[in-house]
């Protein structure tokens, strides 16, 4: 089950980008007409190009500086990049463009219903709030010369979005760390103009998981089921993935209809990625040693919606974490959604370690 949005979920995202601006809009527009995007140099240099000295500055840095490996999705007070609300309209829509390029259409589209999930947050904590809750809060950060030879990277951070890709003669070497969150994991108020309720962005993610979970059988649950709950993904913001043992159950202890449905799961993650991108991680987890075989699936937490549950899934390539523990900004338990997916040979296209199969 790929991820489609419904045509009122469409709606939605659409509604949500008068929020983040016309700029928006207008480039949401223009990206559903595009059958191929402007190439990541392009657009990257097209971006560039709309930025005064003082945005140069802070937006385009050293491929080799430090904070090209310092990623969170958390609130923070400051950002590296130059934030959509520094931005001219110009410059915004250059910058959406950008970030189109650089994902699907599937993976874009889930990243504008996320940054409009903060004017919902703003309203619904009002003068509680402890953060600053801005549709326009999300950071571009360029590293290096985006060119069609040489290497470069490229940052696109803010709360609950963290996508981070480094390319090399014009391709997509690695593009991880990649974090999507959702606060609220399903919209349960709904405002004008905003995703309207029951919208659930991070819905595959979630429920294909637990289709899987629930699919397993007494003797299978042993193996992959723990009561244990993390409160959090492991190693957030840290520059390389956690490199603990792999737990859970093996892709050869499941059904072939189950390790159909894992393969959905692992599928809908890649999906946030142009076709290229997506195409290369199931290359690399095929060719890996033992290839599937190697993958295992942990289930934490409770089997039902609305009660604390997470999940893994490990392969000696790569590392998929969800979490779903937190309450929403009205209290609505287990509707605030973590989730990453790691290289586990090296985030940023750094050296890295792999996991035990």
């Amino acid at each position: 089950m790929s991820y489609v949005l419904h045509r009122r979920w469409l709606t939605a995202a659409l509604a949500a980008t008068a929020v983040i601006g016309m700029a928006v809009a207008t480039t949401r527009a223009a990206a559903l007409k595009q059958s191929s995007p402007a190439s990541l140099s392009q657009a990257a240099a097209a971006w560039i190009d709309t930025l005064d000295a003082d945005q140069k500055s802070g937006g385009v840095r050293a491929f080799g500086e430090a904070t090209r490996t310092d990623w969170h999705f958390v609130p923070k007070a400051a950002r590296k990049g130059v934030q959509l609300r520094d931005m001219t309209p110009a410059q915004e829509q250059a910058a959406l463009t950008l970030l189109r390029s650089a994902l699907s259409q599937t993976g874009y589209d889930k990243s504008l219903v996320i940054m409009s999930l903060e004017e919902i947050l703003r309203r619904l904590e009002g003068e509680r709030a402890k953060n600053i809750r801005d549709p326009k809060r999300y950071f571009f950060t360029i590293f290096g010369t985006p060119a069609d030879s040489g290497t470069w990277s490229l940052s696109v951070e803010g709360h609950h979005l963290s996508l981070n890709f480094t390319i090399r003669d014009g391709a997509v070497v690695d593009s991880t760390p990649q974090f999507m969150g959702a606060n609220p994991a399903e919209v349960k108020t709904s405002f004008t103009g905003l995703p309207e309720r029951g919208l659930r962005v991070l819905r595959d993610e979630e429920m294909l998981a637990f289709e899987l979970a629930r699919s397993l059988t007494t003797a299978q649950r042993e193996q992959a089921v723990t009561a244990e709950l993390p409160k959090e993904i492991r190693a957030a913001g840290e520059p390389q993935p956690p490199q603990e043992p792999a737990t859970g159950i093996r892709w050869g202890d499941l059904t072939a209809e189950q390790q159909a449905a894992l393969r959905r799961l692992v599928d809908a993650y890649c999906n946030w990625m142009p076709a290229e991108v997506a195409a290369e991680r199931l290359r690399l987890i095929e060719e890996a040693p033992k290839g599937w075989a190697a993958v295992r699936f942990t289930w934490l937490g409770s089997l039902e919606p609305g009660i604390g549950h997470a999940y893994r899934v490990t392969g000696p390539t790569f590392l998929i974490e969800f979490v779903n523990v937190q309450p929403d900004a009205e209290g609505n338990p287990a509707n605030h959604i973590h989730c990453v997916w790691r290289d586990m040979t090296g985030d940023f296209d750094l050296p890295g370690g792999r996991v035990t199969p």
